[in-house]
């Protein structure tokens, strides 16, 4: 049983908006995630600071329960208010988030009994593109807040964790999309070109 986990708390510092909410082709960029992942989940949640905003999506809205933590914050509210043994955490400014490298996770997750199957990128670990094993994780991630850490992966000398390679991230998604994130109005001109191209 998996939860499928989509954070939109980002600041948007550098996009000077709240990023879930942009329109890529017509469709609110959380929206457009939330289409690609949901049929991984047996249920999907979205954690925001703004739920007023996000209520036209129809599902369960929850607010930080760690405020000004950051990530490290939202990924203890999403691993604390699912419901399934099984967390797939995903960011809301990933539109071309690949359900392919989430379901693989989750294979490895079981197959290999670790606590979180990871992704990684040229760019190194992608934890929001991650699933995660919740009862194992949940206390852990307590325990590097309470701690005063902020690194996103600061607890998981505390847990078993595996990675999907490069490589095999590279297989599943060949275009190499799956992580872009969208930090920039110039970054979503050219999620929206690319999105026009492999529709």
């Amino acid at each position: 049983m998996l939860s499928v986990v989509i954070q939109a708390g980002g600041e948007s510092r550098r996009m000077g908006q709240d990023k879930g909410l942009l329109l890529l082709l017509g469709q609110p960029l959380i929206a457009r995630v939330m289409a690609r992942v949901a049929s991984l989940g047996d249920e999907v949640l979205v954690t925001t600071n703004r739920p007023e905003a996000y209520r036209f999506l129809g599902v369960p809205l929850f607010e930080d329960i760690y405020p000004g933590m950051g990530a490290l914050g939202g990924l203890y509210t999403a691993l604390n208010v699912a419901r399934h043994p099984l967390v797939a955490v995903v960011a809301c400014d990933m539109p071309f988030a690949s359900p392919e490298i989430l379901a693989a996770a989750r294979e490895r997750l079981l197959e290999a009994e670790v606590d979180v199957v990871i992704p990684q990128s040229e760019d190194g670990y992608e934890p929001f593109h991650a699933v995660y094993r919740r009862d194992i994780c949940l206390p852990a991630v307590k325990d590097a807040l309470e701690a005063g850490e902020r690194r996103l992966i600061s607890w998981f000398p505390a847990v078993k964790v595996a990675t999907l390679s490069a490589e095999e991230a590279s297989r599943l998604d060949p275009l190499k999309l799956a992580f872009w994130n969208l930090n920039t109005p110039e970054e979503l001109q050219q999620a929206e070109q690319m999105a026009r191209l492999i529709q």
